[in-house]
């Protein structure tokens, strides 16, 4: 009998009520099959790819991501790109300078999409723990146990700020458990540190097998690139002494919407909307640096490579090179050292130093180290 042909022979000697077929059921996830209140039944497998970490990326049409889902947003209109884009600018991940740091660099989502990545029960977890612990927040040192920085900041006279911007050094710090994370970020701040509305951009290395911070947790943020998105893996890293890992990002208010966009390079793969913010007009403080975080009382993780700075940028800790900031004129302007001020809760742990570099470097922060008993 060939395969797929039922018999069609009558069997003798068998009553009707005696046959008995047995029939398996399975429990099916249709988390892969509805999304966002529509059926990708019929989508093509594009609008949703698992990377090779493990986390799943789903293409969603432009006009319908989570951001929209907002209140604030309901007669939000749409920006597809920031006014100081270049219109001339065709940049896209395939062809961008920092394209080989991330292990979607092949691939973009269809025309009219946007990828978004998918949160996870860890990403839930992760996410309230690092809020709790005030990871990213503005927060008296002596309040928040386990919490180290390492840091620059502007000082307010020099603004009101609308841009920071600074070339960054990728490492893969060492985490020890669930508990510790060592990040490197830039920030806008506005407003007292109770109340104040606050953007930070940046990584981080944690010891979940899946990463992401806040990422699109963080509500109202609109994803309009097809290709760079909140939550990348970076897949190349720094080596101490040796080859240079790095990218530039930024984070811009544009002077026509006041949206607020998150660049890498010449990126801009998305913004967050006016909107959102109470006291976020301007920035009175910007800065960039690095944190760490651990359980309290415990040692803490090392921040970039483990060494303090040294004033050798093939031996960088971390670094931001190519600093600049834009005051109201939207201009970019140099951070001159009497400018800034820089704090590290404890100079056994961490260091950071900002100065003047011969060429094309220019003005240059490093900062990091060892870590370990950092106390609290």
């Amino acid at each position: 009998m060939g395969k797929g042909t039922l018999s069609t022979r009558v069997r003798k000697k068998v009553q009707l009520e005696d046959i008995k077929v047995n029939v398996c059921i399975y429990a099916f996830d249709f988390d892969f099959l509805y999304l966002n209140g529509h059926t990708l039944l019929q989508e093509n497998l594009r609008v949703r790819r698992e990377t090779e970490f493990g986390y799943i990326v789903d293409c969603i049409d432009i006009k319908k991501q989570p951001a929209f889902d907002h209140p604030l947003l309901k007669n939000h209109k749409l920006q597809r790109k920031p006014s100081f884009q270049k219109s001339n600018n065709k940049t896209s991940v395939k062809n961008s300078p920092s394209r080989i740091l991330f292990e979607l660099e092949k691939d973009e989502c269809p025309k009219g999409t946007v990828p978004i990545r998918r949160t996870t029960k860890d990403d839930l977890i992760r996410t309230k723990s690092t809020l709790n612990n005030s990871m990213l927040m503005e927060s008296l040192m002596e309040s928040e146990p386990g919490l180290h920085m390492a840091e620059l900041t502007l000082i307010p006279d020099s603004g009101p700020y609308y841009k920071i911007s600074g070339i960054n050094s990728i490492y893969n710090p060492t985490v020890l458990n669930n508990n510790q994370i060592s990040a490197s970020n830039l920030w806008v701040r506005n407003g007292p540190i109770a109340t104040n509305n606050k953007i930070v951009l940046g990584w981080h290395k944690d010891n979940f097998k899946k990463t992401g911070c806040i990422n699109m947790l963080c509500r109202g943020f609109v994803q309009v690139n097809k290709g760079t998105y909140l939550g990348l893996r970076v897949n190349r890293t720094s080596i101490y002494g040796g080859p240079a890992r790095e990218f530039e990002f930024s984070i811009s208010q544009d002077v026509s919407t006041k949206n607020w966009w998150l660049m890498l390079g010449n990126i801009g793969f998305g913004y967050y909307p006016r909107e959102l913010f109470s006291n976020l007009t301007s920035a009175d403080h910007v800065g960039l640096g690095g944190r760490t975080r651990t359980a309290p009382n415990a040692a803490s993780p090392q921040m970039g490579s483990g060494h303090f700075p040294d004033r050798d940028i093939s031996h960088s800790c971390y670094y931001f090179r190519n600093i600049s900031y834009h005051d109201k004129s939207r201009t970019n302007f140099v951070p001159e050292r009497y400018e800034t001020t820089s704090f590290t809760d404890n100079s056994n742990c961490f260091g950071v130093e900002y100065r003047g570099f011969p060429g094309n470097v220019g003005y240059f922060l490093q900062f990091g180290g060892p870590g370990g008993n950092c106390g609290k």
